[in-house]
């Protein structure tokens, strides 16, 4: 028959429950299954199933045990256990050697919290001062007494885990504190953002002196303020009119933020978690150093020590340089290192910077525009500057013709030239034969125009 897949309980979990009521055993006998059978069988079918003989072999299967471990927490191991899919024994050993071959970094992590506790202990003490069979125990108890016998097993346990990830740690932190270093010189030794500031400076303390009083500087966030104060006209914020005075009388600080490095990956570290990384990988390198001490036979904790000492020195100066530089550039500028965060002071200088290239942007498409409306004003500049289109050129030259064939018929001399082979002779005899008109008394001149035309026309 195919499989069910349900949750089934163990015999010791039915006590007390409605399970333990019911026969159904006594519903088997009273029903015809072989309908049942051919309906739903998936394959050919064996010889009929003893459901009592199976309930008696599971209960034989699942002996009340002894328990060390709360049940919750002995179903948890049991999973991940599984995840590791390695003996008991053979978990254990790597752990003792230090084998990080053996055992997944995911793995440790989880087994970490399966710790033995004082209580779990102080069973194990006692089961074995009662000298009772391990049989009796399921193999999560048994996984707990072989891993309780590990020395130094929590600090065994973290240097591992320390171990497996020194290397994707230091990795991640090191751009992290070179953009903090970086950001932060480079916003304090920018001599075009002084200026830029001294320009600001100037120009809040021309609005602001009569009602306030002029000011010695300003918080950063005043920045945001240049796009909020607009002209009369509402045509222009207090920015555009900055760009437009530094690009016309200090044309040399229109691209200070060429000075400017790694503000936009300084503005996303947060230097407080870092640093408290820095702290953390430096306790475990410690850790590291005192384990080795204990048993330097280990090739793996020397090995290790041997290789990563000094990246680990480098990432506590970086640490520090990126801390007192970061703090420095902060108080340079006016702000509180405590309430202005990388995340929030480096933002600062970015949205700035963004706005300034959002003004110079709009003012060039306004001078366009003026020049445009100008020569719209001025009318269409002469024929003579610009390119003659097909259709002009194809035109001019009709008119041409038109010309010339106008100034040959205004010529007076004879239409008529020789021709070869004794043509002239014969168009003189047909203009001989063409008779007088009675109302002009002149002959005909349609013979003479159309033979005229026609010898014209290769012309």
């Amino acid at each position: 028959m195919p499989v069910f897949n349900w949750v089934a309980l163990k015999p010791s979990q039915i006590d007390g429950t409605v399970f333990n009521e019911l026969n159904d055993e006594k519903v088997l006998q009273e029903l015809d299954m072989s309908d049942f059978e051919e309906q739903f069988k998936t394959k050919a079918q064996g010889p009929g199933l003893d459901i009592s003989a199976l309930k008696a072999k599971a209960t034989q299967k699942a002996p009340n045990k002894v328990t060390l471990m709360e049940s919750n927490r002995a179903k948890n191991l049991a999973i991940t256990l599984r995840k590791g899919g390695r003996s008991i024994q053979d978990i254990c050993t790597a752990i003792e050697t230090y084998d990080q071959q053996a055992l997944s970094l995911d793995f440790l992590e989880l087994l970490l919290r399966f710790l033995p506790t004082e209580y779990e202990r102080t069973l194990i003490g006692k089961f074995e001062r009662e000298q009772q069979p391990p049989e009796e125990l399921s193999d999560e108890d048994q996984f707990m007494i072989r891993f309780s016998k590990i020395p130094r097993l929590a600090e065994r346990m973290n240097v591992m885990i320390f171990l497996g990830n020194f290397s994707d740690t230091a990795q991640l932190l090191m751009p992290q504190l070179n953009a903090i270093i970086a950001a932060s010189m480079s916003l304090k030794s920018s001599s075009k953002l002084r200026n830029i500031l001294e320009i600001v400076l100037a120009f809040g303390n021309y609005m602001n002196s009569s009602k306030r009083g002029a000011a010695y500087g300003f918080r950063l966030q005043s920045l945001d303020a240049l796009l909020e104060m607009k002209s009369t006209d509402r045509k222009q914020t207090l920015l555009h009119y900055l760009v437009r005075v530094i690009t016309e009388k200090y044309p040399g600080l229109t691209g200070f933020h060429t000075e400017l490095h790694f503000l936009d990956k300084a503005g996303t570290v947060s230097l407080d978690s870092v640093l408290q990384d820095v702290r953390s990988l430096q306790q475990g390198m410690e850790l590291t150093r005192k384990e080795f001490m204990r048993q330097d036979d280990s090739p793996v904790l020397k090995d290790f020590l041997k290789v990563n000492s000094e990246v680990m020195e480098k990432l506590q100066a970086d640490s520090k340089t990126a801390k007192e530089a970061f703090e420095s550039a902060v108080e340079y500028f006016g702000e509180n290192p405590k309430t202005s965060p990388p995340t929030t002071f480096f933002p600062m200088f970015m949205r700035f910077i963004k706005a300034y290239k959002k003004a110079e942007q709009d003012i060039e498409l306004w001078k366009k525009q003026e020049a445009a409306a100008k020569e719209a004003e001025s009318g269409s500049p002469s024929s003579e500057n610009q390119p003659e289109l097909p259709i002009q050129k194809a035109r001019r030259q009709q008119m041409d013709m038109i010309a010339e064939l106008k100034k040959k018929q205004m010529v007076k001399e004879p239409l008529i030239y020789e021709g070869k082979d004794g043509a002239i002779e014969d168009i003189i005899s047909a203009l001989k034969t063409v008779p007088f008109t009675a109302r002009t008394g002149k002959r005909s001149s349609r013979l003479f125009c159309d033979v005229s035309f026609n010898e014209e026309s290769p012309l």
